[in-house]
């Protein structure tokens, strides 16, 4: 399912809608992407946490609605079963945000984030924490407290910005997510 992962978000949306794909099958793919490119010692290093659980229930949660059809998958948001990948400066009810550093190991925050309850009332499932500088405080990822991430396209460069972890996948020519951002960090890097 290859494919499924460069498809952008529009596409992924799209697809989900016409009944082309289910949220299951686009949240697999991403994840098995992020498992096959993701880690080691020359992996991107784009993800400090995936919630492969909570995404895949996500996912199930929105194929049930789109599956029995009438006016609760009418109502659905228009990216809901669109995976996403949250920045680990962004709190996170069960899933650790540590802000880049190893001071906040292990912290678990007692509530969302604005911006994360609107992304689960919206039901996109979210495959995990992102990378990024201690604290974002630097402008290439080089500063995390868990390694560097890495740019997919030359492992020995550094994919620039903050929050580097969010940053690798896009070439120039990929289309992005309206706010900047792609829906699975590891999508398009090629050569793996």
């Amino acid at each position: 399912m290859t494919e499924l992962i460069r498809l952008t978000a529009a596409q992924m949306a799209e697809k989900l809608r016409a009944g082309e794909i289910t949220s299951t099958e686009l949240v697999q793919a991403h994840l098995d992407r992020i498992a096959a490119v993701d880690g080691g010692d020359r992996g991107i290093n784009a993800f400090l946490h995936v919630s492969a659980e909570e995404a895949l229930d996500t996912a199930a949660e929105v194929d049930k609605i789109r599956a029995a059809g009438g006016g609760d998958a009418e109502a659905l948001h228009p990216l809901a079963g669109v995976p996403i990948a949250i920045k680990d400066l962004i709190v996170t009810v069960g899933q650790p945000t540590t802000a880049g550093s190893k001071m906040l190991e292990g912290w678990m925050s007692p509530y969302d984030a604005t911006v994360i309850e609107k992304i689960r009332a919206a039901r996109l499932p979210i495959l995990g924490k992102t990378n990024l500088d201690e604290f974002a405080m630097g402008s290439s990822t080089e500063h995390s407290a868990y390694g560097v991430t890495r740019n997919p396209w030359d492992l020995d460069r550094i994919p620039g910005g903050s929050g580097g972890g969010s940053r690798p996948p896009s070439p120039p020519s990929r289309p992005r997510w309206p706010w900047g951002r792609t829906p699975a960090v590891p999508s398009g890097s090629p050569g793996r």
